[in-house]
Parts: C-alpha cells; structure tokens; sequence
C-alpha cells in the first residue's frame, strides 16, 4: 500500500524516558509505517517470512489460491451504488453490477473469479450470466461461493474455447463497512454534521470485496467505471470523468458519473472515492482534495505546490512521460496505511498529504512531501510496470521508497534528504534484519499464496531494506547508469508485468554501455543481497590488514534455521577513508581477505552506502575515539553516526564491550549535528528500556544530563532564548532532541520552560503559540508533569483539532501522563470508535506502552480484551503484529518470558500460524535477559567513573 507506506512505511522518532518516567517524542515523522514507513507499513512489521501450507490430498482447482492460467481479463465495466446513510438494519451497504469481456488461453468448463463478502442476486438459480458477442455461450451447470479461497465459482456444461471472449456479468451487494478494506466508509463531522466518504483501499487482496474480478496483478485489464451518488457528492476514480448526469431512482434523485477507461492496469490499482471534499489545483492535470474546512484553510497548498516539480523530477530520472492525463491526490480521515498509489487517484492518510504551515512541524512538512514522492515513484515504477505476482514486492516497494528520498530532495534541496535515508530507513531496518527470525526479500512464488501470506510481505524488510540494497547498488553502479537502467527497464515492460530478473537484466545493459568495472554480474552480486536474509559485519585490522565477513546477528545465541545457498555470504563493496586520504573501495568476495596497509586510522563503510556493519580491531576503535574527542568534524557526520550505531549493535551482540560502545558517546557534548545524536539517543534509549524500572535509572540520568546540557544552551543561544526557529532542517530536528533529553534528564529550567508554554495555551486555549516542531515534546513533558487538568485540557484539544498532524501530536502526548488511572481511561478510549479512530488504535496502544506506567497496564489491557479486539476491529484495522511489538520492548525478566509464552498458547488456536508472530519477541525477550545479566555491573561502574562529582 502506500505504495510502500504501511506505515510502513512508519517513521517514528522516539526520545528516551523522562525524569517522571515520559518518553518518546516524535519529531514529527509519521509514526504509523508503517512507520510508510507507515505504507501498508503498519508500524514495526512482522520480520517472519510468509508461511507456507503443505497439501494434504487432492485437492479441486477452487481450493488452490492462485488462479488458473486458463483465463486472461480484457476489459471491466462496473457500476457501484454507495449508500451514505444506514438501511433499516443500520448497515452501510452499497450495490452493483459487473461485466468482465474474458479471454479462453486454456480449454476450461470451470471459471473461477474472486469474489470476498458480496452477496449475489441470483439468475434463474445461478449467481451470474455468461454470454458472447454473436454466438451461444456454454451454460451454467452449477455456481457457487468458495470462502476460503474467496471464489466465485462456475461450472459449465461445455467448455470455453481456446481464442474465443466471454462475457461474465454479475449483481451483487456488499457492506460499506468500516474496516478500511476494499470498498468502506470513512466517517467524519463538519460544523457538528457527520459525513460519510465511499472509498477503497484494495491492495493488496480486497478489489474482490467490491466487484467479481481476477485479483492478481499480473492479470491487468481496462476498468470502465460508473458510480451513482447523491446530490451534493462528487465521484473520483483513476481516470478523468466524463460529465455527470443526474437520474431518479426509485424517485430519489441522484447523481451518476462514468470515467473514461483506465490504462491497462492491475486491479490492486483500482480506487474510486465518493464524498463531499473539496480540491485545489488545475482541473484537471493536478489536484489535491480533502476536507472542504481542510482545503479552505490551505492544508493542501504544500502538497500542489510539491507535486508538480517531484513529477516532473520523475520523468527525467525515468526519462519518460508521466502515463496518465491526470493526478488526483486524495487525504482520507480513515485510511489504514499511509498512503496508495492507486494509478490516477492516490489516496492519503491526512497526516501524509495536509501541511498547515504555524501548525504542522518541520517534521509533518517532510513526512508529507516524502510520501507524495514515493507514491508519485509508483507511477511509473509499480503501475506502468507490475511486478508479476506478491513475491517480487519487495522490489516495487523497495524501489518506491529509496527513490522517494530523491524526489523530495529534488523539491527540497535544503533538507539533505539523501543523507536522511540512513536515519529514517536503514539503522532500524539493520536491528530487525539481525534476527534468527528475519527473512529474505525475495521469496519463492509458492511461499506466497494465501492473502495472509501476502499481507506479512508488508513489513520493513520490505520497504526499508529493500531501499537499502537499492541505494549501495546505486551507489556502486552510479547513479546516471542505475537511472539509464530504468528507462530501458520502463520502455520495455510498459503496461506489463515483470520479475526482479528483468531488472538486473536492464541495469547491466546500462552497466555493460557505461563500462562500470563489477566483479560479477548485477545479477549475481544483487542474488547474495536479496534472496538470503540478513547481512554481514565486516571486521577490518589496521594492524594486519586481513578484512573478514559474517553474517551478523543481534543475539549470539540464536540459532539460524533458514538455510541459504550463499552460506550467509555476500559480496560487499567495502569503502574507507584513511588519515588525510580519499575515499577507496575494495570489493570483499570471501570470507576473509588481505588487503589493507598501514594507516593512523580508518573510517569503513562511507556515508554508509553498504548495508553492513563495521568492527575493528582495538587500537583502530581507541583511534576513533581519539579522533572524535579531538576534532569530531574530521569524520564526516553521516559516519560519526554510523560509527555510534555499529558500535552499540556490536556490543549487543557481543562482538565488542558495552562500555567500548558508550565511549563513542562522550564526544557528544561538542557535537551539535542531528545525526550522531539522533543515532546516540536511539541506541541508549535501549538502556533506559532495560533499567529504568531499576537503581541504575539515576546514573543513567545523570550521564545524559552530562552530555546533553551543552546542546540544550547551544540551542537556548541558537533560537534567542527559544524565540526564532533554527534555519537548518536537521537543526529543527536536533533542536527536539536538545529539549526532550534535557527534560527527561533533570536539565535546570527545561521542564519549567515546557510546563510555562503549555500553561499559557491553557489559559488561553484560542492561541496557541507553542513552535510547531516543539509541540509534542512540549505537550508530553507537560502533560508528564501535570495531572488530571492538563490531561483534559488535551484531550479536548484532540477532540476539536480539526488539522490531523496536530491531533496525532496531542494523541501521543496523552499516553505520557504518569497517572495510572488517566492511562487506564486512555485504553479504554482505544475501543470506542467515537473517541481514537481505528487507524490510530494501534499506535495509541503502543504509545501508552512505551511510557513506563503505562506498559503493564496496556499489557494486561490487551491480554483481557483481546478476542473483543480482534472480533470488533478485524485484523486489517489494527497492526497485532506492531502492538505485540510494541508492548514487549521493555520484556527483560523470566516471568515477562513466560507471560509471553502463555500470552502465545492462549492465542495459537486463534491466530494459527500467524502466531508466529510471537516467535522474534520470545527471542528478543531472551536477547534482552541475557544482556541484562552480562551488562548491569559494567554499565554501573562506568556509569559511576564518568558521574562521580556531578
């Protein structure tokens, strides 16, 4: 979805515990895509690999889930009735009709077509009617629904001809339901009016809850659409609309609007909105609709203002002409991803299309035009040219998000945003493709078959390290051949579907014309990268010279039951830069090698362009740390983070001493840049996890206040005394962490100084002139620091906010109260749909989770409630996976260990196999005994040695 953005797309920014226990503060990224990211990034995806089921018996043709090759769509024409308001029974529904001109490849007397929770008017006591232009069709024998599979299924009496078309025509009636699958509703009020949104989400399975139709993507067709809604509404779909024409039915009058016939298109692609919105833009090249009180106060000015240059960014990387007539850009109130690249009609969760400058942070702005571009990259890169089936998604989502960092780039050439992929996508992706539990990018087609097998797809493997491979093959490629690559790529496969192999195959064509030395082919190379899991650490000896490689897991205990033909072996493209030297690449194709000479010291992997760790030997590590104590700046800042993080994920698998990686954390007090803090805060945010329920809390404390209290007066000074906004980007950024750390940590004047800006909102509820970017460390820290007034004050606030990237600020801000009884009301607000939207349930819970009162609260929460949970909001309106992940982060104990196991039993009748889920947060919970066992007096004496005095 979200073309990538599960949010899973999310990207979510969490500060480290607070003085009175308030934690993570989210910079203003969206935190659903999953963390796109969120696209169907719901937050942090499942990191198992889809499962596979084994034959048992012989089975019928209907009780497999791929379709037979024995049909091929040519062209749809539907018509779609929703209705806005409740029948007699109080349900949404909508009606419809289809016809879908097939074609015979396969002699067949059987006919299967998906089709999920529609109910089917019958003719003459079968569920459709089959017919062909100028000749008898066979006749129906017998016509069924096959639930489990999702198949409408029709047999006949003689078969269907080879070359010969058919036409297959159907009434049916389905829910406008609310669980943001396939044809729903989307609910909202305007000046104290409810309103209804008729929309679709139908990636990757749920077109067959809207029409009969083959849903799968390489079975494209033309989509001739029709929709009939009340007066006073407008119809989109992908194509532009011929004029609408009003009609009486049943003597209500009303409104029906067809569409020109799409491009030749998957039916995962397909969208069509039915509301009340409003839009700005030229009719109708480029549109952006929303809310009619959204648009009126110029939420969508940013997005039209960016979509037009990202586009015209992505014909020159393509060196291709935007496909369609039109753009039309959508933002939902219910949306359960990010974003969707529906071809011709994207549509958006609010937060990821609508900016209101005074409102909206620096963070909101970049989410935003991060996202677009991502969708926009789908265009072409997904839409004009599908991947063959589910298996290959890593690749169209992969590709979607590592080019999105360079459209927004190009719209936004201050931010940096190149340098910003390693913070956003590549760091966390590393930690979750460290485990036993993480899987390749590419599977196998017959891993993938049942839709639950295709949603666990959706995860950060997916986008973010898919992403991270795409980068370092630019990178080692070049960037010109890589684009060259596409073009021909685009130009050959244009409205058909492809596999990954056609790509390699067309970058080395560009490879092999620019004259780009590899030691084997793109395709080879790029195998080692995708079709195992996980990645190596790369340990490099200044002394010796000798490089060596191995796969690299977070947990030295685990054990690794995924076989791989490369035996976790790759071929890596090693750069360094020596004392006063320029950057040098090696290509490591073995285990071990012997390449290196003498050097002072020696920064490996630059600008982290490859996706693997970096360890050295001893005297190269205290070099380092000599280097950053003495002069910091000399290494470049991307590398100054890089070097914090392969530090601690190095320590935490044992590799190096603990106390080595905190170490690399001393220079912080000089250093002023957003990355290397940002990467230090995260990587000790895991300390605080691990011990602020214990006495080592304090010093942990006192540390941070140590390092952080000059950056909290470099930016007092920076800013005027908090009046004026940091010019940089990352600045705004760092300016967050330099105020959250300083509060958390017990900085003088840092709390009084958030508490006084959110007193005087309170007194004066009407303004609000808390700096956007501020406005969640501002709300968590003093709604941590108040009690049942603040928490009302914003909770009301969350109720009337009527910009969606400032309700999810104030929605975050509620879970940091430290009142038990407040958080406990909280969770119970998570089950009323009139108070947390469904799309926000997930992140709600794992919010509340993350503030140290609230974390066995929201455990034994779910735990009670959970079969309600699962019945009344469905397991595609919430992410399990993101909040089982969520709650379990601080799991350290035996008896936490065995809660889970229990949690896990209880559940597995339920859940089948996707109880796996359960499986890489039983081995982290052991990860995280084990480390709390070794590290404890280390990390108390040195913790001691670097506060004593303070």
């Amino acid at each position: 979805m979200a073309g990538g953005f599960y949010i899973s797309k999310t990207v979510a920014a969490v500060c480290l515990v607070g003085a009175a226990g308030a934690l993570a503060v989210i910079i203003g990224l969206s935190v659903l895509y999953a963390q796109e990211k969120s696209k169907n990034v719901e937050l942090l995806p499942t990191t198992a690999g889809p499962s596979t089921t084994t034959p048992s018996g012989p089975k019928e043709p209907w009780d497999y889930y791929r379709l037979p090759k024995t049909l091929s769509p040519v062209r749809y024409n539907i018509t779609l009735r929703p209705r806005l308001t409740p029948n007699t029974d109080g349900l949404y529904v909508f009606t419809g009709h289809s016809q879908v001109l097939f074609r015979c490849v396969i002699e067949t007397d059987l006919i299967l077509i998906h089709a999920n929770k529609l109910d089917f008017t019958k003719f003459d006591g079968f569920l459709a009617k089959l017919s062909m232009d100028g000749d008898t069709a066979p006749t129906l024998k017998k016509t069924w629904l096959e639930a489990p599979t999702q198949y409408l299924v029709i047999q006949l009496n003689e078969p269907l001809q080879p070359g010969k078309f058919y036409k297959l025509y159907t009434e049916f009636v389905g829910e406008l339901s609310d669980d943001l699958g396939g044809f729903y509703r989307s609910e909202y009020f305007e000046d104290n009016v409810k309103k209804i949104v008729a929309t679709t989400q139908m990636q990757p399975t749920d077109a067959r809850k809207a029409f009969p139709c083959f849903d799968e993507p390489a079975m494209k067709a033309v989509f001739h659409m029709t929709l009939i809604h009340p007066q006073g509404t407008v119809a989109l779909s992908n194509s532009i609309n011929y004029d609408p024409v009003n009609i009486t039915v049943n003597g209500e009058s009303l409104i029906e609007t067809s569409f020109e016939p799409t491009e030749i298109m998957s039916t995962y692609l397909l969208a069509f909105v039915v509301c009340d919105f409003a839009y700005i833009g030229t009719n109708p090249d480029i549109r952006i609709w929303a809310r009619r009180k959204a648009i009126e106060e110029g939420q969508g000015n940013y997005a039209l203002a960016k979509t037009g240059p990202i586009l015209a960014f992505f014909e020159n990387y393509y060196n291709s002409s935007y496909p369609l007539k039109k753009s039309d850009q959508i933002a939902l109130p219910d949306f359960s991803a990010g974003a969707m690249e529906n071809w011709g009609l994207i549509t958006y969760r609010e937060t990821a299309l609508l900016y209101n400058p005074g409102v909206s942070s620096n963070g909101d702005k970049e989410w935003v035009a991060t996202v677009i571009s991502h969708e926009l990259a789908h265009m072409w890169f997904g839409n004009l040219v599908t991947m063959r089936w589910w298996n290959d998604l890593w690749l169209n989502e992969g590709f979607a998000t590592y080019v999105s960092y360079l459209g927004a780039d190009y719209a936004e050439p201050d931010w940096n945003m190149k340098d910003l992929i390693v913070l956003n996508e590549i760091v966390g992706v590393m930690r979750v493709d460290a485990s036993a539990y993480s899987h390749p990018l590419s599977s196998k087609e017959e891993e993938v078959l049942k839709p639950d097998q295709i949603n666990q797809l959706f995860d950060s493997i997916t986008y973010s390290k898919g992403a991270a491979v795409l980068r370092m093959l630019s990178d080692f490629i070049t960037e010109t051949v890589f684009s060259k690559g596409l073009h021909t790529y685009l130009e050959e496969f244009a409205y058909n579907t492809t596999s990954y192999k056609d790509l390699w195959k067309h970058l080395q064509m560009a490879v092999d014309k620019a004259g780009v030395a590899l030691p084997h082919s793109v395709e080879v190379i790029m195998n080692r990268w995708t079709l195992q899991m996980g990645f190596p650490v790369v340990t490099i000896n200044t002394q010796t010279g000798k490089i060596t490689q191995e796969h690299f897991l977070l947990d030295p205990d685990s054990v690794v039951d995924t076989p791989s033909q490369f035996n976790y072996e790759w071929f890596v493209p090693v750069t360094w830069i020596k004392t006063g030297g320029s950057e040098q690449q090696y290509w490591l194709l073995n285990k071990e090698d012997l390449v290196l000479g003498a050097s002072d010291w020696l920064v490996a992997n630059v600008n982290m362009t490859g996706f693997y760790r970096v360890n050295y030997d001893e005297t190269n590590w205290e070099r380092l740390i000599a280097r950053l104590t003495l002069n910091h700046q000399e290494i470049p800042v991307i590398n100054r983070a890089q070097i914090i993080d392969d530090a601690f994920n190095l320590a935490k698998a044992n590799i190096i001493e603990t106390t080595l990686a905190l170490r690399m954390t001393t220079f912080l007090n000089k250093e002023v840049e957003y990355m290397p803090w940002e990467t230090a805060r995260r990587n000790l945010n895991y300390f605080f996890l691990m011990f602020d329920r214990s006495e080592l809390y304090g010093p942990m404390q006192a540390y941070m206040k140590k390092q952080v209290t000059p950056l909290f007066h470099y930016f007092r000074d920076l800013t005027v005394n908090w009046t004026k906004i940091p010019e940089k980007h990352t600045d705004q950024y760092n300016q967050i962490n330099a105020i959250s750390l300083a509060c958390s940590s017990g900085v003088e004047s840092c709390r009084e100084l958030t508490s006084g800006w959110f007193k005087e909102w309170m007194n004066n509820p009407a303004v609000n002139s808390i700096d956007a970017n501020l406005k969640s460390t501002v709300y968590c820290n003093a709604i941590a620091a108040g009690g049942k007034a603040q928490w009302d004050f914003a909770w009301e606030m969350y109720k009337n906010a009527t910009i969606a990237s400032e309700a999810e600020k104030l929605m975050y801000a509620l879970s940091c109260t430290q009142e038990p009884w407040l958080l406990n009301r909280y969770l119970q607000y998570c089950l009323d749909p009139e108070k947390i939207r469904k799309q926000d349930v997930s992140n709600t819970f794992i919010y509340i989770g993350r503030n140290p009162v609230g974390q066995p609260l929201a455990w034994d929460f779910i735990r009670a409630n959970w079969l309600y949970i699962l019945n009344e909001y469905g397991r595609g309106t919430i992410s399990i996976v993101s909040i089982i992940n969520g709650l379990t982060e601080r799991f350290s104990t035996e008896y936490e260990y065995k809660q889970l196991e229990l949690f896990k039993k209880e559940v597995e009748a339920i859940l089948g196999s996707a109880a796996g889920i359960f499986d890489p947060v039983l081995e982290r919970t052991k990860a995280n005994m084990n480390w709390v066992a070794l590290n404890k007096k280390p990390l108390s004496d040195w913790l001691s040695s670097q506060t004593s005095g303070i």
